[in-house]
Parts: structure tokens; sequence; C-alpha cells
């Protein structure tokens, strides 16, 4: 048995679990799985159906994007999924999506505005919308280039704290510790997107999030003193 079958099958998974969440259309979205100790990395095969996807059918490449282990050609957002891996240590899964109302913001080439608690208990703030790709990038390599921007974007932003991004005129990436936690943040960016989308439709110009309260749930959630949920 090969030492990557554990990250193939929890590859495989999550990419079914993108159909269950509702989160793709046809094959419009990917997911990825790190090896906690080797620089290696399971990936969804290009244009299978989700449905179809075993095991077997997750294809395993190296941060350098070389295919060590699978029959099938790997996702062609690969070099994407690699530069995030390389760049964000704690990710150790990446998924990307077209979901429907996050990618609606993608394409209007504006961050999601934190107005919520329901926000706040998953992002530290704004998800933000890379700028976008010059000519020369999207000509040169397009889906290696497509990772550095998203690294660019968060110069100054913390991935841990606000684990995910739009990508301007495209879609939307988030990442995890976990296959699980990578998806259910998948999720509730597709979740917030549309509450921010219907708050807007409601008043015009709505203020952000106060930041007292903004802090109060991120941090119940995730800091060092949260308390939301069981221990152990």
């Amino acid at each position: 048995m090969s030492s990557w079958s554990q990250i193939r099958r929890e590859c495989a998974e999550a990419n079914r679990r993108l159909a269950e969440l509702g989160l793709v259309d046809l094959t419009f979205g990917n997911v990825s799985v790190a090896h906690p100790t080797e620089p290696v990395f399971a990936i969804k095969p290009s244009g299978v159906e989700y449905d179809q996807l075993m095991p077997d059918d997750m294809v395993v490449v190296g941060f350098d994007c070389n295919v060590f282990e699978g029959r099938l050609r790997p996702s062609s957002d690969t070099p994407t999924h690699a530069h995030l891996l390389r760049n964000f240590p704690h990710a150790r899964c990446v998924v990307h999506t077209h979901s429907r109302h996050a990618t609606s913001w993608a394409q209007a080439e504006l961050g999601i505005p934190c107005l919520g608690t329901t926000h706040a208990d998953f992002f530290r703030g704004e998800v933000p919308v890379t700028r976008p790709l010059t000519p020369e990038e999207i000509t040169s390599n397009y889906e290696l280039e497509t990772g550095k921007v998203i690294v660019e974007r968060f110069t100054n932003l913390n991935p841990a704290e606000v684990p995910a991004v739009l990508v301007h005129r495209h879609g939307p990436f988030a990442w995890g510790p976990t296959s699980a936690a990578a998806l259910e943040t998948a999720y509730a960016l597709e979740i917030i997107a549309e509450m921010a989308w219907r708050t807007y439709t409601l008043r015009k110009n709505p203020a952000p999030l106060a930041v007292d309260l903004r802090e109060k749930h991120f941090r119940r959630k995730h800091g060092n003193s949260r308390y939301y949920g069981q221990t152990g």
C-alpha cells in the first residue's frame, strides 16, 4: 500500500463533499490535501465528475507540481494549490470552488465586508479580493501567478485568521489545517457571501460590524481563550 493512500482517500472524500454541500456546478472546483510530513499533496483529477471520484483517481504531486502517483491528469489549478500550500504553513488543505454567491462578489471586484457575527465567527474581518492579474501574468504561467497574487494579497493579513480569498473575476479559494476545516470554511464563505448580498439589498451601504463585537465572536471560537464548542 502506498504511503500516500491516506491523503488520496481524504482528498477523494473532500472533493465528493463539494458537490454534497452544493458548492460546485459541473466540475467547477477542486480540493487538495497535503501530506502532514512530506512535501507532496493529493488533488482532484481534471474534469472528472465528483460522484465518480475514488481514492485511486486522486493524483499525488510534489510542491514543484511533478506527478508522483496517479494515472489521470491533475487539476489545471494544481500550481495555485501548490503555491498556497508552500506559503501558508498552517494550511494542509486548499478548496477552490465557483460557488455562486462568493463568485458573484469576485466578479464584482469586491471583498466581502464583515457585516455580522456569522461572518466574524469564521473570518476576522473582510474576506479580501485580489488585484487583477496583468496581461503578462495571464500569458506566462496563469495558475502559478494566481497563487502568487493570492499570497501577495496576504502581505499584511494573517491567512490563519482570514482563511479565504476571492480571486479577481474568478472565484473563491479557502484553506485550513484539515480537509474538514477547509470545507467548513468554504461552505461558510458561500453562506456569508449570500447574507452580505441580501443585506445590501435591504440597506444601502450598511456599516461594518463593530470591531469589539467582531473580535468577541472570532476569539470565542479561535483564540487561546476560545470557549465555543466542546473540549477534547
